[in-house]
């Protein structure tokens, strides 16, 4: 079988791989569909796992079960979680299903933008029967879609709240559509890109701010006067987590949503967080929750795939999808489609 394989951040190719073989509890799935995501494009993130076949975000059609496996058969088709947890430890009983060690081991063999992955037996617990109506595509957005779930609830966006989102790629969208369902009265999204903004207007955004041209703060006081209720910080750069914070007001919550390099340090004045009683969450991941709301909310037509996917290729464009998405832009959320060989013709 064919998998997209990174060897580096410059180095990332289509190659040959032997299709996984299953075993008891255990399942096969065909790649139909299998989302890029923005934070397999971070050069320093991605480039510590390499090598390894990319994706996470993948949705298919069981071909194989093994012994024990009741819940699924042939022809089903699923989302599948690349980690999930054990529902045991003390993380998990807290609901911090990303810090579980179970979680954090857990993964899909080889990975989700190969033909073919298996389902190990551990990940059957977050492993999702897709219903009739709902398209592979959007499928291959449950996982990205629930990590925005989790991190609204984390923010604690409520009715009647101004939310600001910093940063309009992908994940952008979708929280800026998320804090809409969740009651935010006022929703504004910032970024640099035109295409990105016109897009969060599309997506329900109340109004978009160009911070290369506007003071960012001042446009989001606007006509109130008021600072954000909920900032949600997009971008994995110190810079940016520093404008988020100017713009958090009095018992506010700023989330950071994406990780910035590790050897970059945060300077914060305790006196006035304290004083403010700004609250400074991070959100990472998903657990199984989250990915059964975020199937409901495709299932409910709350959502919908081609709102937020922008570029689509083949799979044997694997390599150049990554790099399109690492280009930005225009380029907002791009998925690879897969038409693989019948299992049958596999050796």
């Amino acid at each position: 079988m064919k998998a997209v394989v990174v060897h580096s951040f410059e180095d990332i190719r289509v190659e040959d791989r032997p299709v996984p073989a299953i075993g008891p509890g255990e399942i096969l799935v065909q790649t139909g569909v299998c989302g890029v995501c923005s934070g397999d494009v971070m050069s320093w993130y991605i480039g510590r796992k390499a090598p390894l076949v990319l994706g996470h975000e993948p949705a298919g059609t069981v071909v194989l079960v093994g012994e024990g496996v009741k819940e699924f058969k042939p022809g089903d088709r699923v989302f599948v979680h690349h980690h999930a947890p054990c529902f045991e430890c003390d993380f998990c009983r807290r609901g911090s299903y990303s810090m579980c060690e179970t979680w954090k081991s857990s993964r899909i063999d080889p990975g989700g933008m190969a033909e073919f992955f298996r389902v190990p037996a551990t990940n059957m617990a977050d492993t999702l029967l897709l219903p009739p109506e709902m398209s592979l595509e959007a499928g291959s957005l449950i996982e990205p879609v629930a990590c925005g779930v989790k991190a609204v609830r984390r923010a604690g966006v409520q009715t009647g709240d101004k939310v600001l989102v910093i940063g309009l790629g992908v994940m952008g969208q979708i929280l800026v559509k998320l804090a809409k369902l969740a009651g935010a009265k006022e929703v504004i999204g910032s970024d640099f890109v035109p295409e990105r903004r016109r897009k969060a207007l599309d997506n329900g955004a109340s109004r978009v701010i160009d911070p290369g041209k506007e003071n960012l703060l001042e446009a989001v006081k606007g006509e109130d006067g008021r600072k954000a209720d909920v900032v949600i910080v997009g971008p994995p750069s110190i810079a940016a987590i520093e404008q988020g914070l100017a713009c958090t007001g009095k018992g506010a919550t700023l989330l950071m949503f994406t990780p910035a390099p590790p050897e970059e340090i945060l300077q914060l004045q305790p006196h006035d967080l304290y004083f403010n009683e700004v609250s400074i969450v991070p959100s990472y991941s998903c657990g199984p929750n989250d990915t059964r709301e975020a199937l409901d909310l495709f299932r409910q037509g709350l959502l919908r795939a081609e709102e937020l996917i922008t570029h689509r290729f083949a799979m044997d464009q694997g390599p150049e999808a990554f790099r399109a998405m690492a280009r930005g832009g225009g380029v907002i959320k791009a998925v690879v489609s897969f038409d693989s060989m019948p299992l049958s013709g596999m050796k």
